[in-house]
């Protein structure tokens, strides 16, 4: 038997842990950071996320998280990269031989695409929102592999509809990646069985909407120029929200936003007090011609049909011509205050619930959250199929775009 002296020196030692308490690095470490970081960058954004607060949530520190990644933006490409090539092997894994039929090539390729979008569902909305953080290269080669990705989905719908261009194919591809993707802008559950039934059935709605004949034109469409505005907070406010959309908010200072309407940084706080209440201001201007839209068709409308067809209608004139208010108003809330982010996550919440409510009335089959799911997806696909048109606002494009929106809406290729 051990004297006392030494059973306390070998404790003192460490001689006498048992193996299981030595700590050894998960070979799995840096794949436990990349999947902490989309997750929070995908929440908060990209610059609403420190280094350190990812170290923490993964149990490690600071310093031990770049021995993975050299800096945050190394860990966002990371995660952006992450998001498409999941994509991009789902579909290259079902690459189908010539014999397949057009249908079941197009339900498994979309079921594809479906399920890997569930599966990162909590993260799955940072390329779409977070992409202007990255740098030229980075973002050339990230559109080249969504680009890959809607010409497998193009492919399979050329197959099914011959008739159409292959600017039709890249359009509905969009379309489609737009109603899958939008279940990543909100967090209403649903099984996984039902929403994957629920998005199939709204992207073959989509694949066979007989689209409104395409104008041919040469050069983008210009916007109709109205008489200069002399007000200066809505100079501001203009400036303010063209800077947001393209740059994203954490990019852009009041300086700028100053330079690009003519008045100096001290004019601007004398209109705004901060730029936190600049972009209060935008979403509240977003959030009123929205409530604008609801009221009229339901004051103009006397059946929930022909309510549909008038939100749809003004929502898609609205979002061509404010196409970058309304990119900020569906991607800067994180940004707001709290206070002013809760009162908008609400008016927000009851905008859905007004046209849920309509597509509820006509398709009785779905549950109310079923139809939230719906017209997330509907409205979604308005900025994504908008942006791809570049917004030119001609009678064919906003056609199209309706049809689209109704197709979801409806369950019909209308």
């Amino acid at each position: 038997m051990a004297e006392p002296a030494q059973v306390d020196a070998r404790t003192r030692t460490g001689a006498g842990t048992p193996p299981s308490t030595v700590r050894r690095r998960p070979k799995n470490r840096k794949a436990q950071i990349a999947a902490v970081a989309a997750e929070a960058f995908s929440e908060r954004g990209y610059h609403g996320v420190s280094v350190d607060e990812i170290a923490t949530a993964v149990g490690i520190s600071g310093p031990a998280l770049y021995r993975h990644f050299p800096n945050k933006y190394a860990l966002f490409r990371h995660a952006v990269n992450e998001l498409t090539d999941a994509l991009e092997s789902a579909l290259a894994d079902l690459d189908a031989g010539s014999g397949e039929d057009p249908d079941d090539e197009l339900d498994r390729r979309l079921l594809a695409v479906i399920r890997t979008t569930i599966e990162n569902r909590r993260t799955g909305g940072l390329y779409r929102w977070e992409r202007r953080y990255l740098s030229g290269e980075d973002r050339a080669q990230i559109r080249e592999k969504m680009a890959a990705i809607n010409r497998r989905l193009g492919h399979s719908i050329a197959r099914l509809r011959p008739d159409l261009t292959d600017a039709d194919y890249v359009l509905l591809g969009t379309a489609v990646l737009s109603i899958i993707g939008s279940i990543t802008t909100h967090r209403a559950p649903l099984s996984n069985r039902r929403l994957q039934q629920l998005l199939l059935g709204a992207s073959r709605a989509v694949v066979a909407v007989p689209l409104a004949p395409a104008e041919h034109e040469h050069e983008p469409t210009p916007r109709a120029q109205g008489l200069a505005v002399s007000n200066k907070r809505e100079v501001l406010l203009h400036e303010a929200v063209l800077l947001f959309d393209a740059r994203g908010y954490h990019e852009v200072s009041i300086e700028e936003i100053g330079a690009a309407s003519g008045i100096n940084a001290s004019g601007v706080y004398r209109h705004f007090p901060s730029k936190a209440e600049l972009l209060a201001a935008a979403f509240h201007r977003a959030a009123d011609r929205l409530a604008m839209i609801v009221g009229t068709a339901l004051s103009e409308s006397s059946t929930p049909a022909e309510a549909v067809d008038a939100l749809t209608d003004v929502y898609v004139r609205v979002a061509f011509e404010h196409s970058e208010l309304m990119s900020v108003y569906f991607a800067e809330i994180g940004n707001l205050p709290a206070h002013h982010r809760s009162d908008l996550r609400n008016i927000q919440r009851l905008n859905i619930e007004d046209w849920a409510g309509l597509v509820g009335e006509l398709r009785t089959e779905l549950s109310p959250v079923e139809c939230r799911f719906l017209v997330h997806a509907a409205l979604n696909l308005v900025l994504d199929v908008g942006n791809v048109m570049h917004f030119r606002a001609t009678e064919s494009n906003r056609l199209r775009v309706r049809q689209m929106m109704r197709a979801v809406l409806l369950g019909t290729a209308v």
